[in-house]
């Protein structure tokens, strides 16, 4: 599936690669990153770094003992594991090019390759939010229906979900991806941002780049608040649900399943919103207002999946007991 992704963002960008600038042909972009902060750039690169193999250790932790434990074969668990395997591409799309920028002067980037990093970032990005969504139905299903959650919610069942929610990311990040490459692009190649973001890089258009702009930022606009109406309404109905529950142990223990989901939403979201909700007038550095949902939302992610969970530290206990008895 993912060969099949990359290969249709390949074809897409490949096909819109050879741009026509003032009669010479564009091959790539210059990323400013975090250029205009020159005596930051170390400090920067070692909280990145820090963060990143932070973020790369807790979500393959969760994918791993979500793997080798047999008790987390469960849809919560497999949909958990698939959020952590579509957030550390998402970081891998990003991060390692952004920390090599900032070590070195050459920041150009292809434009096959700001192409490809668009498309992927976009496509991951939409997968997360929608795989956020298929968790909120399946806490829905779990606690407003549970005689039937065995039935409705099989582990072969999501895996299909999971399966759409690539599709469906990925299906509106080529559509994106195609109108802002189907231009060509004018002098300077400047991008004003550390990965190519796409309205930085739309901006760069050579004809009036607003009705673009104006139709990418919809559709964003438009995934981003309709999977997170689609979750709100699921939690409506699972406070009508726990709020019916007659005794308070059994309202805490319904509701403490989703606590962490809720607060990855929080998190998710409230830092999307920021960027792509932001006025155009309101102004700001939209680099450093990238850094949350591109570094920390990631990184927060499987720490709250993990601190919040006892089943999550229970199997974690269970392979290190394992080692340290095979050690003995």
């Amino acid at each position: 599936m993912e060969n099949g992704i990359f290969i249709c963002c390949f074809f897409q960008i490949s096909d819109m690669q050879t741009m026509k600038v003032n009669q010479t042909t564009l091959k790539e972009f210059i990323l400013a990153g975090f250029s205009v902060y020159p005596h930051g750039q170390i400090f920067l690169f070692v909280v990145f770094l820090c963060f990143y193999l932070l973020t790369l250790t807790g979500n393959l932790a969760i994918m791993g003992l979500t793997w080798v434990d047999r008790s987390l074969h469960t849809p919560m668990y497999l949909f958990l594991g698939a959020l952590s395997f579509s957030e550390t591409c998402y970081t891998l799309t990003i991060i390692p090019k952004m920390l090599a920028d900032l070590l070195t002067q050459n920041r150009s980037i292809s434009v096959t390759g700001c192409g490809l990093q668009m498309c992927f970032f976009l496509g991951l990005g939409g997968t997360n939010c929608i795989v956020l969504t298929l968790m909120g139905y399946d806490r829905f299903l779990a606690i407003c229906n549970p005689l039937r959650y065995p039935l409705l919610m099989t582990n072969v069942v999501c895996g299909q979900f999971v399966a759409s929610a690539w599709a469906g990311g990925f299906f509106i990040s080529l559509i994106e991806t195609a109108l802002i490459f189907r231009a060509s692009f004018c002098s300077p190649n400047l991008v004003k941002h550390f990965f190519c973001h796409m309205r930085a890089v739309v901006r760069l258009s050579c004809p009036d780049s607003d009705l673009t702009e104006s139709i990418v930022t919809v559709i964003s606009v438009s995934g981003l608040m309709g999977t997170f109406l689609l979750i709100v309404i699921t939690y409506v109905f699972i406070l009508s649900t726990v709020f019916r529950i007659p005794s308070a142990k059994g309202k805490r223990k319904a509701f403490s399943t989703c606590v962490s989901h809720l607060s990855v939403v929080v998190v998710h979201f409230g830092f999307a919103a920021i960027v792509y909700l932001k006025p155009e007038a309101s102004g700001g550095d939209d680099t450093l207002m990238a850094v949350p949902y591109t570094v920390i939302t990631p990184f927060l992610s499987p720490l709250i999946f993990s601190l919040r969970n006892k089943d999550m530290k229970n199997a974690l206990r269970k392979v290190l007991g394992k080692r340290s008895f095979l050690n003995k």
